[in-house]
């Protein structure tokens, strides 16, 4: 399955939960996309005690899962992206949603 997701917030346990999903995916063979829209290019400044989204990131890129992060979101933020916000576009956001057998927005 080829399971696409859309992170447009930054609540620490909604994007910890999710994350947590796409791993799971990913170690039960699936692919997942994930597309950084809006606040969600700020994934990797979330810090919170209980739910360390960005470990839980990292594990999601060594698991094969693949950020794409909006690039003109990320330009109104002054920011050039980051491996975990690759600069990515428009095009980018529509192929997510095209070629996801399920997708999940959050």
């Amino acid at each position: 399955m080829k399971l696409g997701i859309v992170i447009t917030r930054t609540d620490p346990e909604t994007v910890f939960n999710v994350l947590r999903l796409a791993l799971y995916s990913l170690e039960n063979g699936d692919q997942v996309q994930i597309f950084l829209s809006g606040k969600g290019v700020e994934i990797d400044q979330i810090e919170d005690a209980r739910f360390d989204v960005k470990a839980e990131a990292q594990k999601v890129l060594e698991a094969g899962g693949e950020f794409l992060a909006c690039g003109t979101c990320l330009k109104l933020r002054n920011s050039d992206g980051s491996e975990l916000c690759p600069l990515s576009t428009l095009k980018d956001h529509y192929e997510v949603v095209r070629d996801s057998d399920r997708l999940i927005t959050v």
